[in-house]
């Protein structure tokens, strides 16, 4: 692990309180932060809500491929209407005529998962009542019939929809994994954002004190000789510019606070605090892991499969839609008619069907040729841009892990250069106060101090977006060696 010096510890520590779920007072780390966000924030509320929507249409999708049941009927089904009747002496004349026709239906239905076909079994019952010249009443019964329909080169719609829906479930998976590390980077952000804010609040303070300190000591060399005007008025310039730039940080600390808060979805106005540690975890990313996990756990991988997918369904389609084909239906029951409906189920008679219908276009000028090219020409674009996403994502892993090394190197470097600085801006301010330097030595000093603490708390947040940027490339957390879920 890489550490601060001691001086540094007010600023990694923030000692606000934070209004937790559970009543915690205890400052939060960015991985707490990060947690927070993922689990209340609204983005992550949005992405749960589009991950929970795609698993119940996947479990729509396979709740329709088991048998189906239904009842249909039409109940009642009432006609009037003039129909002509033959009189005994041969003339014809229109009567007025009654009709009732009410029926049922029981469907069971299943759609054969090889084929694309259908296999049917239904069971029905109708009753025909005719009033007028010629009184009717009939039953008809189908206790049951069991029937196939299927198309011969046709596309497989069924076998389609279910290749492009197994796609699309680990597709809202993977998503939603991304989006959860699209939380924890931006998360990063403003966690760093408001760490930033409170390090220059602190420095800021610091300044305004040392300046307003040099300023009476020059303001009493002054006095005695020992300085210029231009000192003095050098020094008092500096003080100015401290107390503005502490008021700044002032303003810049309440906007970072409240950014993080409305980030984790606190209520307006409640207590936050974060911990920030001084130091990085210490793992290797190898770049050929990065990009393997990459390949293997990217939504982007899974996009250009659906991708793919589809294309290869729509040159099928393109090939067997409008071509040569047929149709075949059979089925086979037992039917029976009757006066009385206790009757309708007695003395059944068995009832079969096969019909083959074709069809067979004759002349399409062309038309047929030209969508089986103008879906081959999309199929060869989309894998063009498949190639181009997975080198995208390949390129994308490679860099994120050397980025991630990079970050941890210049944490070391910066952390460094921070301790330096403070211990020469202390050198300078001692022995400016003996008279041995110039006042613009010091003022360098203090400047390359600032500027050596902006640089670590920079060289932190990159090295946390670092990691969190390799995380989202890769869904893979290479500090634990797990992948993501």
């Amino acid at each position: 692990m890489l550490a601060l010096q001691p001086a540094h510890a007010a600023a990694a520590c923030l000692t606000l309180a934070v209004a937790l779920p559970l009543g915690s007072q205890e400052p939060i780390t960015l991985q707490q932060a990060i947690a927070l966000a993922q689990e209340r924030g609204f983005q992550a509320q949005a992405a749960r809500a589009a991950r929970d929507a795609a698993r119940y249409r996947s479990d729509a999708f396979t709740a329709r491929l088991l048998p189906q049941l239904s009842l249909s009927g039409t109940v009642p089904a009432y006609n009037r209407l003039v129909v002509p009747v033959v009189l005994p002496s041969g003339n014809t004349a229109f009567r007025p005529q009654d009709q009732t026709n009410p029926a049922l239906t029981l469907l069971l239905s299943q759609k054969l998962p090889v084929t694309g076909g259908d296999f049917l079994v239904t069971s029905s019952l109708s009753r025909l009542e005719v009033l007028g010249p010629q009184s009717i009443v009939t039953w008809f019964s189908t206790p049951i019939s069991i029937g196939l329909q299927q198309n011969i080169l046709r596309p497989n719609v069924a076998g389609w929809d279910r290749r492009e829906q197994n796609v699309r479930t680990e597709l809202a998976e993977r998503t939603y994994r991304e989006a959860l590390e699209d939380i924890a980077l931006a998360t990063t952000d403003f966690f760093f954002d408001m760490y930033g804010a409170r390090v220059a609040l602190d420095n800021a303070v610091a300044n305004a004190a040392v300046n307003d300190t040099l300023y009476s000591l020059n303001n009493g060399r002054f006095t005695l000789g020992k300085i210029g005007e231009n000192d003095l008025l050098q020094s008092e310039l500096a003080l100015l510019r401290a107390r503005a730039a502490l008021e700044r940080s002032r303003l810049d600390d309440e906007r970072a606070t409240a950014a993080l808060r409305l980030a984790l979805h606190l209520p307006p106005g409640a207590p936050l605090a974060i911990a920030v540690s001084t130091g990085v975890p210490e793992f290797e990313a190898d770049t050929a892991r990065a990009v393997a996990e990459a390949l293997r756990n990217r939504a982007l991988v899974s996009d250009v499969e659906l991708r793919e997918v589809q294309a290869r369904r729509r040159v099928t389609e393109a090939k067997l839609t409008n071509g040569f084909g047929a149709t075949v239906q059979a089925t086979y029951g037992l039917n029976a008619t009757a006066p009385t409906a206790d009757l309708a189920y007695q003395n059944l008679l068995n009832a079969r069907q096969f019909t083959v219908s074709v069809q067979m276009p004759l002349w399409q000028w062309g038309a047929h040729t030209s969508d089986i090219q103008a879906a081959e020409a999309d199929r060869e674009g989309v894998v063009s841009q498949s190639r181009a996403l997975i080198e995208r994502a390949v390129h994308e892993a490679h860099f994120a892990a050397l980025d991630l090394a990079l970050a941890r190197r210049n944490v070391a470097v910066l952390a460094k250069a921070d301790t330096v600085g403070q211990k020469r801006f202390e050198v300078a301010y001692n022995r400016y106060l003996i008279g041995r330097i110039a006042m613009d030595n010091l003022y360098i000093a203090q400047t390359e101090k600032d500027q050596a603490l902006t640089n670590f708390v920079q060289g932190l947040r990159s090295y946390w977006q670092a990691h969190y940027r390799l995380r989202r490339a890769t869904l893979f957390d290479f500090a634990t060696g797990q992948t993501i879920r």
